[in-house]
């Protein structure tokens, strides 16, 4: 938990000290989240390595949020003091209460991957996508889609103007130092 933050953190600097802007997105587990030193935690990985806290976005999933939703908005705002982005991952996938979300501090949306494979297709997974594009613009937030593998699914969701894409698309899960040659090469360039 703690080790994966700070070296998150750490890459994030020397990312930014070689002048790219990029922001890193972090998994957090329920257990880290809801444990007692985790705000104290994310502030010293802050602080240790100068790094811009809007470029750290901490994920949470809808269950974590839900399951005890005044201790979860307290953590949430001492964490948006810090200045990082809090993100809803896999959005669409738990008991998603939508009263709940109009009371979180959050900054975006994410699409769970499962809604984003059948968008091409029509049917329900595509009204969902719609909706939650829609819902996540309405209450100000960003929105995006996980597991984008097809320029049919990323022209969809241009369409339905979501704001961010990752997946197979764009690139494969892979080492720090290879990313950072391909950010030095410039390579991200994807056709749609």
């Amino acid at each position: 938990g703690v080790w994966a933050l700070m070296e998150a953190c750490r890459q994030l600097a020397e990312w930014q000290r070689a002048g790219y802007r990029l922001r890193m997105a972090v998994n957090v587990s329920a257990r880290q989240f809801r444990s007692e030193g985790f705000v104290a935690a994310v502030d010293r990985a802050l602080r240790l390595h100068e790094i811009d806290p809007a470029a750290l976005e901490l994920e949470l999933t809808e269950s974590v949020l839900i399951e005890d939703r005044v201790q979860a908005i307290s953590i949430l705002e001492q964490l948006k003091q810090l200045g990082v982005q809090i993100a809803v991952d896999d959005f669409g996938t738990g008991y998603s209460s939508l009263s709940y979300l109009s009371e979180l501090p959050v900054d975006c949306l994410k699409i769970d991957q499962s809604f984003v494979v059948q968008t091409q297709n029509g049917g329900r997974d595509t009204a969902i996508a719609q909706a939650i594009i829609s819902l996540g613009h309405a209450l100000g937030l960003r929105v995006l889609a996980e597991g984008v593998e097809t320029v049919e699914q990323l022209r969809f969701l241009r369409q339905y103007r979501c704001d961010e894409c990752q997946g197979y698309l764009y690139a494969r899960p892979c080492a720090a130092d290879a990313l950072s040659g391909t950010l030095a090469e410039g390579s991200f360039a994807v056709a749609g």
